[in-house]
């Protein structure tokens, strides 16, 4: 891939080969911020935990198209009416952040919780990639 038009970059998450994080800002022209994601790789798939301070469930957009996982979110956080900001370190409330994956998910059983502004995504390996026992026949 060409990365002097498109600033891409994949990462790994804890060794997993399920997810890689994709930075697609050519698409989106609006500033976001980047929230600070974990992720949690175990037999049945992965668990991904977003950290979303202040963003309540109607500013929250989730998609997948192909095999890209689009979150983007936008702050209920506001000053309060008559009272003037004197000192602000995050004016912008919008998050996006966008992840390439694996064809070994199963994106159409993807489970989605969102408390206390953490935002956790369970998203379950696919039937052919989960691991199975085979049965040994008597002869």
């Amino acid at each position: 891939m060409d990365s002097s038009n498109t600033p891409s970059t994949s990462t790994r998450a804890a060794g997993s080969k399920e997810l890689a994080r994709k930075d697609d800002s050519t698409r989106y022209s609006d500033a976001a911020l980047t929230p600070p994601v974990d992720v949690v790789e175990d037999s049945g798939g992965i668990t991904l935990f977003a950290d979303l301070p202040g963003v309540s469930r109607d500013k929250l957009s989730l998609q997948v198209a192909s095999d890209t996982l689009t979150i983007e979110a936008e702050s209920g956080l506001s000053i309060p009416e008559g009272l003037e900001s004197s000192h602000t370190e995050v004016g912008l409330g919008r998050f996006r952040r966008v992840f390439t994956l694996s064809k070994e998910l199963d994106t159409n059983a993807i489970s989605a919780e969102l408390s206390q502004g953490v935002l956790k995504l369970r998203i379950p390996k696919a039937q052919h990639a989960q691991p199975r026992r085979i049965e040994i026949q008597a002869a």
